[in-house]
């Protein structure tokens, strides 16, 4: 199952170290593939500095790509992390 959804960047500072290592916590233990794109880049969301390489800043539009058997709960988890803020 692959499935895509856009989330917008809320935080003040953009994904910064913290959201990003939230984001990587996140990933821990599951087993599909989750990509970020942001303008024209495409990363792997399971690295911190591929993350922070994206440079969003805060309203930034992001497109989740997941591709995997556990896509939905993870996409559910990662949207409920962008709303949230990753808690700050």
């Amino acid at each position: 199952m692959k499935i895509s959804r856009k989330v917008r960047v809320k935080n003040a500072l953009g994904l910064h170290t913290r959201p990003a290592t939230a984001i990587v916590k996140l990933l821990q233990g599951t087993k599909a593939s989750v990509f970020f794109t942001h303008k024209s880049e495409t990363v792997n969301a399971r690295s911190i500095m591929s993350v922070l390489m994206l440079a969003a800043t805060k309203n930034s539009l992001i497109t989740i790509t997941i591709e995997g058997e556990d896509a939905q709960e993870i996409m559910g988890k990662l949207v409920d992390a962008f709303e949230a803020r990753f808690g700050e």
